[in-house]
């Protein structure tokens, strides 16, 4: 079985290690386990120290966030395999089997995620992953299981082994050699839909990304920010625009984004009519901060952009118009 590290990362959140780690020490072992520690303020380094001698604390020197935070942590450690795992995250009993023997069997799968299901509502999948995700070509992602705020009950709908577009970084399994080839996450996302985004850099290397539903974790949520944090909003619609402009085939970039501006711009209205007046400040802030990276940005393009993913309608359309609330319309 290929040599595998599961690396949790932390900042201020004593309370769910208290919670979680212990499940990962049970289920984990195949594996070395790691806490990678965004400059906690807390008690989490003392705590792990203290009670989980077993596990290896990294600690980084500030609070670089998601992608930056596991850029830094994954320098200084040997594996072949990284489990990147939430700190609200909990494992369940043989994880991680089916995803080394999926990565033994395939070698060209370089990215796989387990199924993800709601800690607090255990027979439902969970916002961020569910059965593996999509983007639809204006960028918005969705998912096997959640479409939106729609969130489908598990019923084994869902249960086939295929091939997804994104995989999501609350449970995100990568090999090693694939993460440093693509230089791991963008710092510039600092958190949210940076596991797309690398996802999106992988296929354009031709790697493949797979959903595992032999393998179930259960997920909390909204942890670090919650749902209806206006700083989560920014983040979103800033993060899927920067994506757009790195990944998009370049004679899809420019129509795209212009209808995607649009779109971003009927969904501010949408809050201002919600009376939820720090949304659509945080959407129009996402757009300014925006246009002062596209140069930056637009460097980072790739030298092949695939086509092969770009060939889905709008999400949007099916949803709102078509009443498309559930992955299988």
């Amino acid at each position: 079985m290929k040599k595998t590290a599961v690396v949790i990362l932390n900042w201020n959140g004593v309370q769910l290690l208290e919670n979680f780690l212990p499940f990962v020490i049970k289920y984990s072992p195949e594996a070395t386990i790691y806490v990678a520690d965004n400059a906690s303020t807390d008690t989490s380094v003392s705590y792990v120290k203290t009670n989980f001698p077993i596990v290896n604390i990294i600690q980084n020197t500030g609070n670089f966030g998601f992608a930056q935070g596991y850029n830094e942590a994954l320098q200084h450690i040997d594996a072949e395999i990284y489990a990147l795992v939430n700190s609200d995250i909990e494992v369940t009993e043989n994880w991680l089997k089916p995803i080394l023997e999926t990565f033994e069997n395939e070698p060209n799968t370089a990215i796989i995620q387990p199924k993800i299901l709601d800690y607090k509502n255990k027979d439902h999948f969970e916002y961020a992953g569910a059965a593996g995700g999509f983007i639809d070509k204006y960028g918005y992602p969705y998912c096997r299981g959640r479409i939106f705020e729609t969130i489908e009950k598990d019923n084994g709908q869902y249960n086939d082994a295929r091939e997804i577009t994104w995989a999501s970084g609350a449970c995100f399994f990568i090999r090693s050699n694939v993460y440093h080839e693509l230089k791991g996450f963008d710092a510039d996302f600092f958190a949210h839909q940076e596991e797309i985004d690398l996802c999106w850099r992988a296929r354009n290397k031709g790697y493949t990304i797979r959903f595992n539903p032999e393998s179930v974790v259960y997920h909390v949520g909204g942890a670090t920010l919650k749902q209806g944090n206006p700083q989560k909003t920014f983040l979103n619609f800033r993060n899927s625009l920067l994506m757009l402009v790195k990944n998009l085939p370049k004679e899809n970039l420019y129509s795209v984004l212009f209808v995607r501006l649009i779109l971003d711009g009927v969904a501010g209205l949408h809050f201002i009519l919600q009376g939820k007046f720090s949304h659509c400040f945080a959407i129009l802030k996402a757009h300014f901060v925006f246009y002062g990276l596209f140069s930056k940005t637009y460097k980072k393009r790739d030298f092949f952009q695939s086509k092969k993913y770009y060939n889905v309608k709008s999400i949007v359309i099916i949803y709102y118009i078509k009443n498309g609330k559930v992955f299988a319309k």
